[in-house]
């Protein structure tokens, strides 16, 4: 039995990844979070209910911070596993521009631990960094960036990203390790944290509040991304870690393989909260505000192109409008998850 550490195992793409892995496989699971702002177990609790109890025997939790390297006391809860896959990051943009230290230590001294625990493994398959499109900084309209395009970060959340991605390649060139770099934008799901945009979105229209939509300088243009689903994330992963190609090294000789994890349609920030509030049946009231220009290290427009993936054989299992759909029901009817 093949057996996976996921980091980050509490967080919201996390646990999702985990549900895909106890559906799809016979994996035994291994957890490791710090249980912090991101991290929530009732994630994991309300997750493990959709299975017998047979089946989630094969998940254990172990709780570390990842800013400290693993300790022989951790390492022997964990045990040798076959993948390991680095999810555990600092992700808010505002906290990042306000506590730039605390996301260089939590994701790039955290994710240099992990890559050393990963280097003592002795059949490791697979290790799997999830980066960000926004480690490419923004996208001019009409272009999407591709997976080895240059960095442009605009923030320090973006820049250390950047920094634990570079580590990655790092180990695969010196160590040998067998790496897959990811760059996913803008997740959305089930269980999402009340403050992210469409979470926040289903919470203000279910109460007939303002929407506050982030616009370019003129407040007629939107900001814009490319949405995808936490499952069709997850099935991108469980893909690549059973796709048999192989893959050449790009100019540069760069080896370390990289995958762009990208949603099929592009939409409008306008565009998304108009869905939002179509489903509920209710009124969209909204404000564009210039947040690119007042708010350093915010950016109008993030693009990746998906083609790589595509060429692969994997596209997302639905279209972004049926999730959407899908998830706005859901939230509605467990609002808990979009209490404040």
């Amino acid at each position: 039995m093949k057996r996976a550490l996921i980091t980050g195992g509490a967080g919201f793409i996390a646990h999702h990844l985990i549900g895909q892995i106890l559906k799809n496989t016979d994996w035994e699971i291994i957890t490791l979070d710090r249980l912090d702002y991101s991290g929530n177990l009732n994630r994991l609790h309300d997750l493990m209910l959709f299975f017998d109890p047979e089946v989630r025997k094969r998940v254990k939790i172990v709780h570390h911070d990842l800013k400290a390297e693993l300790n022989p006391l951790i390492r022997m809860e964990i045990g040798q596993v076959d993948y390991v896959l680095h999810l555990a990051a600092g992700s808010h943009v505002d906290r990042s521009i306000e506590y730039p230290m605390e996301f260089v230590m939590d994701n790039v001294v955290g994710t240099c631990n992990i890559l050393e625990f990963a280097r003592t493994q002795n059949n490791l398959e697979r290790f799997v960094y999830f980066s960000t499109d926004e480690v490419f900084g923004p996208a001019p309209n009409g272009i999407k960036y591709q997976e080895n395009d240059r960095y442009n970060s605009t923030n320090p959340y973006s820049a250390t990203k950047a920094g634990g991605e570079e580590l990655a390649v790092a180990y695969e060139n010196t160590y040998g390790l067998p790496i897959y770099i990811t760059h996913t934008m803008n997740v959305f799901g089930q269980r999402q944290h009340p403050e992210k945009y469409i979470p926040m979105c289903i919470r203000r229209i279910c109460n007939g509040e303002m929407i506050t939509i982030h616009s370019d300088s003129t407040r007629t243009i939107p900001g814009s991304r490319h949405y995808i689903h936490a499952e069709d994330v997850s099935g991108a992963v469980l893909f690549l870690l059973n796709y048999n190609g192989t893959f050449e090294p790009t100019w540069g000789n760069a080896k370390c393989p990289k995958f762009n994890i990208v949603g099929a349609e592009e939409l409008n920030n306008l565009e998304l909260a108009q869905i939002i509030a179509d489903v509920q049946g209710k009124e969209l009231n909204y404000e564009l505000v210039d947040f690119h220009s007042s708010r350093p290290g915010h950016d109008l427009r993030y693009a990746l192109d998906g083609n790589k993936m595509k060429e692969m054989g994997w596209v997302p299992s639905r279209s972004v409008r049926e999730r959407i759909i899908e998830v706005v029901n859901w939230t509605l009817e467990n609002d808990r998850w979009i209490t404040l």
